[in-house]
């Protein structure tokens, strides 16, 4: 079974709750950015890293607006169940953007990455690489395309353009992920989309899921 959460934050006690005593062996989960357990590379993180990766389930996840992207950097990168992964630690793996995963009898497109609204308050070397380079957009659309722009999951730690102005309509401003995601949204085929970020659990009709701390199946269509 896979099985979608929204952002850790480092909060190692999730692991412990309730909602995390349904993973089974072998079982999947996919965390939707802000894992936040890849933040100074202490003794103490690389221990929990090593903990989570001995789960009987595998971790996986996408980037957000709080993980270290210079620590992620320095894991290596291969090939796995179809996609770029950077292996973790065991069981732990994160997704590369753009990058299309068979998993069980689905596909799920993944792409993280983000914006953070308070950079103004973050030290001068917060990463420029929160947001995609053009040739990770190619890159996703290129492997979008190869299947037809019709995958069965999306995994993403920021909404489309469209849905940020209705969960916060205050919030105008785009940028280059917000139109990938609405080129996205418009242009291919999915049963359902996920997204963390906002730290709610709201299910959006027709097809998207905004998640926090809730742990739902990926065939859910409900909280």
């Amino acid at each position: 079974m896979i099985y979608v959460t929204g952002d850790l934050h480092g909060d190692i006690d999730r692991f412990s709750g309730k909602a995390f005593r349904r993973l089974r062996k072998n079982d999947t989960l996919i965390v939707c950015g802000d894992f936040g357990f890849l933040w100074d590379g202490s003794k103490k993180e690389k221990r929990q890293l090593k903990w989570i990766g001995r789960r009987k389930y595998n971790v996986l996840f996408v980037e957000g607006t709080h993980d270290n992207l210079d620590l992620l950097e320095e894991y290596p990168v291969t090939k796995w169940n179809g996609g770029d992964v950077r292996e973790i630690s065991g069981r732990l793996r994160y997704l590369c953007r753009g990058g299309i995963y068979k998993l069980e009898d689905s596909e799920i497109f993944a792409f993280g990455g983000g914006e953070s609204k308070d950079a103004e308050n973050r030290p001068d070397n917060w990463w420029s690489t929160e947001l995609p380079t053009q040739e990770e957009i190619a890159a996703g659309r290129k492997n979008l395309a190869a299947r037809g722009n019709r995958v069965d999951y999306i995994v993403s730690h920021q909404c489309s353009r469209k849905l940020k102005e209705f969960l916060n309509m205050y919030d105008h401003e785009a940028n280059v992920l917000d139109t990938f995601f609405d080129e996205i949204r418009t242009g291919c085929k999915f049963k359902r989309w996920f997204f963390g970020s906002y730290h709610v659990n709201k299910v959006i009709p027709p097809n998207q899921m905004a998640l926090y701390d809730a742990v739902v199946p990926i065939t859910s269509e409900k909280l």
